[in-house]
């Protein structure tokens, strides 16, 4: 696959860096997003434009997603205009959305049906990650799809696991925003607290960022607060999706989570508050930051 053409839809925070990386490997790109302004930076850079992703997969061998929503994954793979619908179908599919579960193996099946291996491939590691592209992807596939994904895989991300059969990435991505809804809002309160108590945020955060409150989200969205940054690494109405889907399925299995359900709840607040296309480092609002 080297040096193949690749097809990429979408183009928000994470998705533009991440295709950048593929370009800059030698990889042809053609693009779709749903607006094609957002596409424009990488157009100026060499991609090729195509008006929908089944054109799009007309032409490329690999064809990658990283839109916002389910009803987008579906769209882009399953509907009228999307990968699956073409006459030529493409090799392999790379979604690195977070979506659902079922909805991964229900692309799967139809890809596998159109002799195309389809792999999920939700990642972890926001704005940071994918610029510096050291993310986290959780896959879900067969090995014969994990196998032919890999070179690609290994231009945008550092951390490349296997966790099973399609869907098994989407169910990794849900624990991974279980533990970061409950860092959130254990960071948010206690930033929070500090100020209260009349401390120096900054101060308390060279004490406890080496300990065993260590974390991801301390380090690098701690600091974004304090200087009162709340651009989106990641937007706060795509974490509410995430958690929803999360919820849902914890539903189905039977689970109650508690910590997930105050997050859920602080954030939804929040977006009707207006910060919806904040980052989720913005939670502190919720407490009267």
């Amino acid at each position: 696959m080297a040096h193949g053409t690749i097809g990429w839809i979408g183009a928000g925070v994470m998705g533009a860096s991440m295709a950048r990386h593929l370009m800059k490997a030698g990889h042809p790109l053609i693009i779709h997003t749903r607006t094609r302004a957002r596409a424009e930076s990488l157009l100026a850079e060499g991609a090729r434009w195509a008006e929908s992703a089944r054109d799009l997969a007309e032409e490329a061998e690999i064809v990658c997603s990283m839109v916002g929503y389910p009803e987008d994954v579906e769209a882009a793979h399953l509907g009228p205009h999307g990968t699956l619908a073409a006459k030529r179908a493409p090799a392999l599919l790379i979604d690195f959305t977070t979506s659902s579960p079922a909805l991964a193996r229900r692309i799967a099946e139809r890809a596998a049906a159109a002799g195309t291996l389809a792999i999920d491939a939700p990642v972890s590691g926001g704005d940071i990650g994918a610029r510096n592209a050291t993310l986290s992807i959780m896959c879900g596939g067969t090995d014969a799809a994990f196998q032919a994904a890999q070179p690609l895989l290994s231009l945008v991300g550092k951390t490349i696991v296997l966790q099973g059969p399609p869907g098994a990435g989407q169910h990794t991505k849900m624990v991974n925003q279980l533990l970061i809804a409950g860092t959130m809002l254990g960071m948010a309160e206690a930033l929070s607290y500090a100020k209260r108590a009349g401390l120096d945020p900054e101060t308390v955060l060279q004490s406890v960022g080496g300990g065993a409150a260590a974390s991801w989200s301390l380090t690098n969205l701690a600091p974004r607060i304090l200087k009162s940054d709340f651009a989106p690494g990641f937007f706060i109405e795509h974490f509410l999706k995430d958690l929803r889907i999360a919820l849902d399925e914890a539903r189905a299995l039977g689970l109650d989570l508690p910590c997930a359900t105050a997050a859920e709840r602080t954030y939804a607040a929040l977006a009707e508050a207006g910060y919806a296309r904040s980052g989720t480092q913005a939670i502190v609002h919720a407490y009267g930051w």
